[in-house]
């Protein structure tokens, strides 16, 4: 049996190592992989470098290093652990591959630039876990999520589960609008509240919800009717809005708001049984005008409180409509952008239809004008509150 020596010495000659100076000079060209443990890694790292211990490197790199033909330059703390990770590497089939002479330390001694990186506590490692596991979300991601904001439009049927799901996903500040109180008719389906809340405030009951669910979520609170007055100055500063509206007075003003301040909506609707999910990419995908570009009459749109709602179905369409927003916040896959999925509860089944831009939209269109925030009372219906 071959000691641990005669292996490093087989893999040095499989290996190119390269002098830290020279990576340091081209950090343009080499994606710098630290295989450090994560106690040492915390202590300090190269900047940009991305962080995978030696021992789950064969099992997490392809998803954090998918492209096998960018230039890696794999470090350790001493340099002898990188050759053998550089040496793995080069059998995965990446193209070119060093491992950097003397490791961290020597990095560090020669003056070369480094920093502290910001890294997650051990009750966050231990809360998100599940996450870290995933090459796609790491610990980057992670951090990502909870420097991330996420607004809701309403804490009512979609809200509640979209609001769930992205505090224990650990989004870091969700700011909710809703004027409502809890009323006992909405507790078939709302699940932020419960019975002990029934006249209270929908922002403060969903506040106390999630804020229990996960403490290091800051919750803001907008406990106002949403206009034209305040829309720009509530949604400015999110990265993502999850609308969860029951009327196209407001799903019209959030749409035009979000195309001057570039922040993605992700739409869900529910009627019955049937429900519908899509993305509002600001001049990437369609806006709500696209799809829709005028209301149809009252009578043709019937709200919950009308023709009624499956208690279940905004649970699932709200935790699709977390799904969309969680995969914005971290560049995951592909967005409901140009799509519209439908869902029967009936039959169990799931739709896609393809949405275009419309050259011709008013507000995204090639010769659009300037997007003027104006109230739609009169569009189809009186304005109410913004809770499915």
């Amino acid at each position: 049996m071959p000691t641990t020596r005669e292996l490093l010495q087989a893999a040095r000659t499989e290996v190119r190592e390269i002098e830290p100076h020279e990576v340091a000079a081209r950090l343009d060209h080499y994606r710098l992989l630290d295989v450090r443990e994560p106690d040492e890694y915390t202590q300090g790292a190269l900047p940009g470098a991305v962080h995978l211990p030696r021992g789950n490197l064969e099992f997490s790199v392809e998803g954090r290093l998918p492209d096998k033909d960018t230039p890696i330059a794999v470090y350790c703390a001493g340099g002898y652990r990188s050759i053998f990770a550089a040496k793995t590497l080069q059998d995965l089939g990446y193209r070119e591959v060093v491992s950097v002479i003397g490791g961290f330390n020597r990095w560090k001694d020669e003056g070369l630039i480094w920093s502290t990186p910001r890294t997650l506590s051990s009750d966050q490692r231990n809360r998100y876990q599940r996450h870290l596991l995933l090459p796609e979300v790491g610990e980057e991601g992670q951090i990502k999520l909870l420097d991330s904001k996420v607004l809701l439009l309403g804490a009512g049927g979609l809200g509640s589960p979209a609001g769930l799901y992205l505090a224990a996903a650990g989004v870091g500040t969700i700011g909710i609008i809703d004027m409502d109180v809890v009323d006992e008719s909405n507790l078939q389906r709302q699940v932020l509240h419960n019975t002990e809340r029934v006249g209270m405030r929908k922002v403060d009951s969903a506040r106390q919800t999630l804020s229990a669910l996960n403490p290091d979520l800051v919750v803001t609170t907008y406990d106002v009717r949403l206009g034209a007055d305040n829309v720009l100055d509530i949604i400015d500063g999110y990265d993502v809005i999850v609308d969860g509206t029951d009327n196209f007075p407001t799903r019209y003003l959030v749409n035009d708001a979000a195309l001057l301040r570039g922040i993605p909506v992700v739409h869900g609707s529910i009627f019955r049984f049937e429900g519908q999910v899509t993305v509002f990419d600001p001049y990437v995908g369609p806006c709500y005008r696209c799809m829709i570009p005028e209301p149809p009459p009252a009578e043709l749109a019937p709200s919950c409180a009308e023709a009624g709602v499956l208690g279940v179905l905004p649970g699932i369409v709200g935790s699709l409509q977390a799904i969309e927003a969680i995969k914005i916040l971290l560049s995951l896959g592909e967005t409901l952008s140009g799509r519209l999925l439908t869902y029967d509860s009936m039959d169990q089944s799931f739709r896609t239809f393809k949405v275009r831009r419309d050259p011709t939209c008013p507000a995204c269109g090639e010769n659009a004008g300037p997007i003027v925030i104006a109230e739609y009372d009169d569009l189809c219906m009186p304005h109410v509150a913004v809770s499915v």
